[in-house]
């Protein structure tokens, strides 16, 4: 190992290199479901999250559940963000548990990265099945808690405490931001420190 500070990295830690990004289900017409937190703060981080991947050249994963009905598209915030990754949705035709669909873990497998960082728009539904899943089959999750919600605290709290039960280590947005770019200092570093500071809650008041 370096000597250098820099240089360091602690055990286990996500980087941009070991992981990759995955988005389930950021659908305009399933985020109304979210009443624990607010659905557009839910969004933001959300694209702060595909952001940071973007600049950090990660490979990022979308799918979606019936576009063609309640639930509708993609938002068109995270559209723009990361349009390849749109493009190359798994569009999936009501499977609930993502992961079951092998279209999705294997487009997460095809990035050969062990490491997944996971949203899900509702906690109780889009995250929990396929984040314990996921780490059933042996890789390493995180679970962004502050990207997602739940209509009930109840449900929220139920999922959150099988998660953890099932293996997946929860963490939210800045948290994960931060670990990903190492270096604030680093042309990346301060791009994205700026994304974060325009959306912290002073900032916001401020403008």
């Amino acid at each position: 190992m370096s000597d250098s500070k820099n240089d360091y990295i602690m055990k286990g830690q996500f980087t941009a290199d070991n992981s990759v990004l995955v988005l389930v289900d950021y659908q305009v017409g399933t985020m109304q479901l979210i009443r624990t937190s607010s659905s557009d703060v839910c969004l933001r981080n959300a694209v702060t999250l595909a952001t940071a991947a973007k600049t950090l050249n990660m490979p990022v994963v979308l799918t979606s559940s019936q576009e063609d009905r309640i639930q509708g598209p993609i938002s068109l915030e995270l559209q723009k963000v990361v349009p390849d990754a749109f493009k190359a949705r798994v569009k999936r035709a009501g499977i609930v548990n993502a992961w079951a669909d092998p279209n999705f873990s294997g487009a997460i497998a095809k990035t050969g990265r062990k490491n997944i960082i996971m949203g899900g728009v509702t906690t109780d539904i889009c995250l929990v099945f396929p984040s314990i899943s996921a780490v059933q089959e042996g890789y390493k999750v995180l679970a962004v808690m502050d990207a997602g919600g739940s209509s009930y605290e109840v449900q929220e709290e139920m999922a959150q405490r099988r998660m953890m039960h099932g293996g997946v280590v929860l963490t939210t947005t800045n948290t994960m931001v931060a670990e990903l770019v190492q270096n604030w200092a680093t042309p990346a570093g301060m791009q994205l420190i700026m994304l974060l500071l325009g959306s912290a809650p002073m900032m916001q008041q401020a403008s």
